[in-house]
């Protein structure tokens, strides 16, 4: 019997709107899945602005941005940026 590796969990970057000041930081760091808006605050780059409140605030982190995405957490000057997953 093979043991075959388990997946990784699915990544999640959690924006807490009630800190985010829009100083875009996370942008520049995670482009490839964040744009600003014509304030500074981050949007997904995946689904629709029109999504629900759980698709805007949580975005799914590829395995290959895992590393951006935990340096934008620990760079967010107002901690408005988690990781957690699904």
């Amino acid at each position: 019997m093979t043991n075959s590796p388990q997946p990784e969990p699915a990544a999640l970057l959690h924006i807490d709107w009630t800190r985010c000041d829009g100083r875009g930081l996370c942008t520049e760091l995670l482009p490839e899945l964040l744009a600003r808006d014509e304030w500074g605050y981050p949007l997904a780059r995946t689904g629709s602005a029109a999504g629900s409140a759980a698709e805007r605030s949580d975005i799914a982190i590829p395995p290959a941005l895992r590393g951006a995405a935990a340096d934008a957490v620990a760079l967010c000057p107002r901690q408005a940026l988690k990781l957690t997953s699904r």
